[in-house]
């Protein structure tokens, strides 16, 4: 069979590789021959160009026909750009990550480095060591970290090291900066950042640690993955601050209280109940 080339969110073009689909398919639950099925489907639809997004789409159609949950989690990656357009509930998105990890966490506090006030996203500390760290959240695929977010972001870090940091209280911390994305960074980023000994955090990387797998590792899906829940409904719940699908099955309240019908309330419970393997 001929190669066939698709477009990524980036503009570049590549072969199309349909293991590459079928293993996505089997992470979010989908049955061998499910994931089989819709490659084999959408590999007779493809033509040359073809984005990775109309790709998406197609796949979590067929997907939604036989497993909504299963679309749902298949959907994570574009669940956390629907995140936006702010970037507070990634904030508390990953606050909650770290939490699931063990860490004491908390969100948007004000400190004084040595020079100037700073802003610290995601303060965690646990068995010794602190992490300050930084949420860069993008609402599309193409956007990412450049060399300026490392290099800005380990500035404030030694800043807050020599002020903030620097009193009696964080005697004998391991201090550690840590940057968060839902996109990627770019080559120059990550050199720098492994060099200057940061944590930088993506999607994918890195490979023990990145957000996907730190997803399924601790089952933590965002409320914006529910196939079951509208975009006005899942907006409702980020102002709310609910951004985790188990939140929903803790406190049923919230979607009475937004005045949704009991008979889709229960498709929406038992989504999240699919979701989160209850």
């Amino acid at each position: 069979m001929k190669e066939i080339q698709i477009t990524k969110a980036s503009g570049e073009t590549a072969d199309f590789e349909p293991a590459k689909l079928e293993q996505s398919l089997r992470r979010a639950g989908a049955t061998h021959q499910q994931a089989e099925t819709i490659t084999r489907a959408i590999e007779a639809q493809l033509m040359e160009g073809m984005t990775t997004h109309q790709i998406y789409r197609m796949a979590k159609r067929m997907l939604r026909k036989q497993a909504s949950h299963t679309a749902a989690r298949y959907s994570l990656k574009r669940a956390l750009l629907a995140f936006g357009p702010s970037g507070f509930p990634f904030e508390h998105y990953i606050a909650r990550l770290l939490k699931a990890d063990g860490y004491s966490v908390e969100n948007g506090l004000l400190r004084q480095g040595r020079c100037i006030m700073h802003e610290i996203d995601v303060l965690a500390q646990m068995d010794g060591r602190l992490i300050v760290g930084e949420c860069k959240f993008h609402n599309r695929q193409n956007l990412v970290c450049d060399i300026k977010v490392p290099l800005y972001i380990h500035s404030r870090f030694r800043d807050l090291k020599a002020g903030f940091l620097s009193t009696p209280a964080w005697d004998g911390y391991a201090f550690e900066s840590w940057i968060f994305t839902n996109t990627r960074y770019t080559g120059d980023a990550s050199q720098y950042g492994q060099c200057a000994g940061m944590h930088l955090i993506s999607w994918n990387t890195p490979p023990n640690g990145s957000l996907r797998e730190w997803v399924d590792r601790t089952g933590l899906h965002p409320i914006t993955c529910l196939t079951t829940l509208t975009r006005r409904e899942k907006d409702l719940l980020l102002e709310a601050e609910v951004v985790l699908v188990r939140e929903l099955l803790t406190n049923r309240q919230l979607l009475k209280s937004m005045r949704i019908a009991s008979g889709r309330i229960a498709r929406i419970i038992e989504e999240a109940e699919l979701v989160c393997g209850i």
